[in-house]
């Protein structure tokens, strides 16, 4: 099973983050960190423990260009797998736990001002069909990203997909790469 989202945008800033929100309130209350999430995350080491623990799978580097975003479940081949795709970026290793059977792509934005008015503003938006957020069982995932082009209308489009495999236990990303550059620019032209 695919889902696909078109036209997400980053808000202007080079990171998209993937995950259960509500398990970043949770983990923000437990670790006792202040409103403003981003300072925390990038000048304590909160925000590797928060992706060690499969709360947020981090994407930095990102372009801003308008993206296909895609969630891709139950071994269905990826997109970006298929003949005719240009794949530029695959990396494995992350988890994620899902205990609010949702899992979203949201902005660093969020993080600067995370409050529970600001998250259940965030919440709101994302009932409008067209957001990136897919209903998924909780549990917990095995996380493969992948990033590079799709032709969609006869063009080259820039993509994300998230290959989303179930785990039947706990699962804890210990060498993932958080700064890792997820750029396209140029790449699908």
């Amino acid at each position: 099973m695919r889902h696909e989202f078109s036209d997400v945008l980053n808000d202007l800033v080079d990171y998209f983050l993937l995950g259960d929100i509500q398990m970043l309130e949770r983990f923000k209350h437990e670790n006792q960190l202040p409103d403003d999430l981003a300072r925390a995350f990038t000048s304590t080491d909160s925000g590797d423990q928060a992706v060690a623990e499969g709360v947020v799978v981090p994407l930095a580097g990102v372009d801003n260009l308008p993206y296909h975003i895609l969630f891709t479940l139950d071994g269905t081949t990826p997109a970006l797998l298929e003949p005719g795709s240009r794949l530029k970026h695959r990396r494995n290793g992350y988890v994620l736990h899902v205990q609010h059977r949702a899992v979203m792509l949201y902005t660093w934005r969020i993080l600067q001002h995370f409050t529970n008015k600001t998250l259940g503003d965030l919440l709101a938006r994302y009932q409008v069909p067209g957001r990136p957020i897919i209903e998924l069982d909780n549990g917990w995932y095995d996380v493969e990203v992948l990033a590079g082009a799709l032709i969609r209308d006869g063009l080259y489009e820039p993509a994300f997909e998230f290959v989303l495999t179930k785990r039947w236990s706990r699962g804890e990303a210990k060498q993932v790469d958080t700064g890792y550059a997820f750029s396209l620019r140029g790449y699908f032209d």
